[in-house]
């Protein structure tokens, strides 16, 4: 370990269950100071994946680390990783404050720690309740808390804000943005792509256990594109596929629909000077960044997202 920044390396990965390969050949790596938003579809391998970098399941071949060191070797697990994979995980008579007690008391931590996560997580209020009555959000907050007991340097999140109304998710987002500043390694799944996309820098995405794509989301999505609506699309197509601006490359123009064009490699005001240039009316001009949700739709099904 080099400090207090740790990077998670998964190195060729595979997990098989009979004849069935949950995780193949899976290299990928997490570093600190960012959000890493773990995506794929059901079924993709992402939890077998996270499960393996906790030793909660055996791989196959290959190995994951934390820090340069497998998860049952490293000196005080909790300590260094807190993970979040199951919001069911509480006995139902236990209180929030019972809980966390247990697990303080395994991995010796003060009761004082206690009191500072249930004000943080936002269930100081909630703290005497049994959890046999909490919601979902709630649950996902205390398991947060029970992650956090050991102020671990190493966040692995499963799908952390289902459950979570508007605020939460907010809240979820704030938090969790924190904790990268502070220098920890957060990976996170999450199947609430909008959600996703307010909070991850970087993105590893899987299909069918391998990796597809892996690095900052928004170099893997590229530029904005502009949307050009003009009852002279046709002639502005030509010529913006021919302007030395856009490199003369006809696959920077497409048209998608009647009158509307979609254009890369040029902004809304090179387009609007070029198309008055050449006296082509031009009636909206929107730039259209791109979304998470269509990089996911392109790299795990080959499909863009519809508007």
């Amino acid at each position: 370990m080099t400090g207090d920044r740790l990077t998670i390396e998964v190195s060729r990965l595979t997990k098989r269950y009979g004849d069935v390969t949950a995780v193949r050949d899976l290299s990928f790596t997490v570093e600190p100071g960012v959000v890493t938003g773990f995506l794929g579809p059901n079924g993709a391998g992402k939890t077998t994946t996270m499960r393996m970098m906790t030793g909660l399941v055996s791989p196959t071949s290959g190995t994951a680390t934390i820090g340069g060191q497998r998860y049952d070797r490293l000196a005080s697990p909790s300590r260094t990783v807190g993970a979040v994979f199951d919001t069911n995980a509480f006995h139902p008579g236990h209180s929030a404050r019972d809980h966390l007690r247990v697990y303080a008391a395994m991995g010796g931590y003060p009761d004082s720690r206690i009191t500072e996560l249930l004000d943080l997580l936002g269930l100081a209020e909630a703290a005497d309740r049994r959890t046999r009555g909490f919601s979902t959000g709630m649950r996902q907050r205390l398991n947060l808390a029970t992650a956090l007991l050991g102020d671990p340097r190493v966040l692995l999140l499963d799908e952390p804000g289902n459950g979570l109304d508007p605020e939460g998710l907010s809240w979820l987002r704030g938090l969790l943005r924190r904790l990268a500043d502070q220098g920890r390694t957060v990976l996170i799944s999450s199947h609430v792509l909008s959600e996703i996309q307010q909070l991850v820098d970087d993105v590893v995405v899987i299909r069918h256990g391998e990796l597809v794509a892996t690095g900052p989301w928004s170099r893997l999505a590229g530029p904005p594109a502009v949307l050009i609506t003009s009852p002279d699309a046709d002639v502005l197509a030509v010529a913006l596929a021919t302007s030395p601006a856009s490199g003369g490359t006809a696959s920077s123009v497409e048209a998608v629909g009647p009158g509307r064009l979609r254009v890369r490699g040029l902004d809304a005001p090179s387009i609007a000077d070029l198309a008055a240039a050449h006296r082509l009316r031009v009636h909206e001009l929107v730039t259209e960044n791109p979304s998470l949700e269509q990089l996911f739709l392109h790299l795990t099904t080959g499909k863009a997202a519809t508007r």
